[in-house]
């Protein structure tokens, strides 16, 4: 039952502007005070369809009960103690879980940290550790974190980057497969665009690792055409370099299988995990295989709170609801609804120039109509700004992303009902009719 004592939205959001700093910004101005079924309450008790989960957070919904009760337990027992300092057995479960589930039947080892980035930097240190090398390579659209070595690898400017410099050395970006503007090139040829461009600039004597997220986030949710990460793989493997697989959005049943590298059966070297693995609490991993990441001399990878007992206890209830729940069934199914009625308002609209991802991971990018050239269709900003603002006045949460500022991404909890599934559809039809009229 809601609190009515709470303050106002609008008193939070003026509170807000004397207290946290103008760098932060969120999509809504509302104040969240509830969630639960697929759907955010705020301290005025509105309501909104989240197609959110907290950017592919709460897969298995907000407060899902094996989570709360996981964690009133681990609280009960202990908050902390640094695993570095004084081990316990949650740590130990959640690396051999992630050792079971990422792609591969070889032998692994995994270290757990807070967030993506985190996990991202640290993959790269084992990958330059392990190889003797230096450079990175990463993609045109990638988004990887916000520390500075991970900005280095994300590729977007404003407003990740813009005047945070100088970035981390040794990291070098190549093109990525994007169908939509790829003028028609297969993977394979998409694949050996790049790797010739490695090979030419970089040497493939001199590179530690090829990172790649399967299906691309904030870049757009681009999907590479099929052969791209096959090509990588085998590039990587021939060459002593290691293919480091992002999974952090598209791990933990996202994309309908438990990681999206399966879907080709990629098999990387190291993956990175977060996000979806802790029922929204903070905590990530580095898994690969055991000869990688046991290079590593004893106290190289770490830090105070990775693998924190609260969050490892909620990381092992998640984990067994994904299993008990089949959640990568549940993905499939939320897109055997999701995709049908997107194809559907694409063939009403124009500026809909491209319906893509998998599972429960679904974009569709906004274009200028008939304006198709060498880099493919003119991108549509304006127009995704004005139907995700129309969304949100209407009560369903959506979020935008794309190097261009032109996809709007939908990310419902795997649990999600189909009829608060096709009531925030609904509202999405409606937005965009209301952005053409």
């Amino acid at each position: 039952m809601r609190d009515k004592t709470v303050t106002s939205s609008e008193e939070l959001h003026k509170r807000r502007g004397a207290a946290v700093s103008r760098g932060v910004s969120s999509m809504l101005a509302s104040y969240v005070e509830h969630a639960s079924g697929g759907t955010l309450t705020d301290v005025d008790g509105r309501e909104w369809i989240d197609f959110g989960s907290g950017i592919a957070v709460t897969s298995i919904g907000n407060s899902a009960p094996r989570v709360v009760e996981a964690v009133k337990a681990q609280v009960e027992r202990f908050t902390h103690t640094c695993f570095m300092v004084a081990p316990y057995e949650s740590y130990v479960a959640v690396c051999e879980q992630l050792n079971s589930l990422t792609p591969g039947d070889h032998d692994k080892r995994s270290a757990l940290f807070n967030s993506g980035a985190e996990a991202v930097e640290n993959a790269v240190k084992i990958a330059r550790h392990t190889t003797g090398r230096q450079a990175v390579v990463a993609f045109d659209h990638a988004y990887h974190g916000r520390t500075n070595l991970t900005m280095a690898l994300t590729a977007k400017s404003m407003p990740y980057k813009h005047r945070f410099g100088p970035f981390a050395g040794e990291i070098y970006r190549v093109p990525m497969s994007y169908p939509l503007r790829d003028g028609g090139l297969t993977g394979a040829a998409a694949a050996a665009r790049s790797l010739d461009l490695i090979e030419k600039q970089i040497g493939a004597e001199n590179v530690a690792a090829v990172l790649i997220e399967p299906i691309q986030g904030e870049g757009g949710f681009v999907v590479p055409a099929p052969g791209f990460l096959p090509a990588l793989s085998a590039w990587a493997s021939a060459n002593g370099a290691l293919l480091i697989a992002d999974e952090i959005q598209t791990g933990f049943c996202r994309t309908g299988d438990w990681f999206a590298s399966e879907h080709e059966s990629v098999v990387p070297d190291l993956v990175t995990t977060a996000k979806g693995i802790a029922g929204g609490l903070p905590l990530a991993g580095v898994t690969g295989r055991t000869d990688i990441m046991d290079a590593i001399h004893p106290g190289g990878l770490g830090g105070t709170y990775g693998g924190n007992p609260i969050a490892c206890a909620a990381a092992l209830a998640s984990i067994e609801t994904m299993r008990e729940l089949d959640l990568c069934s549940a993905a499939r199914r939320l897109e055997t609804v999701m995709r049908p009625r997107l194809n559907e308002l694409a063939t009403r609209h124009a500026f809909i120039g491209d319906v893509r991802g998998r599972g429960a991971m679904i974009a569709i990018e906004l274009v200028e109509p008939e304006t198709d050239g060498p880099g493919g269709p003119t991108p549509n900003a304006s127009a995704t700004q004005a139907v995700a603002k129309a969304c949100h006045a209407s009560g369903l949460l959506v979020l935008t992303c794309g190097t261009y500022g032109n996809v709007l991404r939908f990310l419902p909890p795997l649990v999600m009902p189909d009829d608060t599934l096709n009531r925030g559809l609904d509202i999405l039809t409606e937005a965009l009719a209301s952005t053409t009229s």
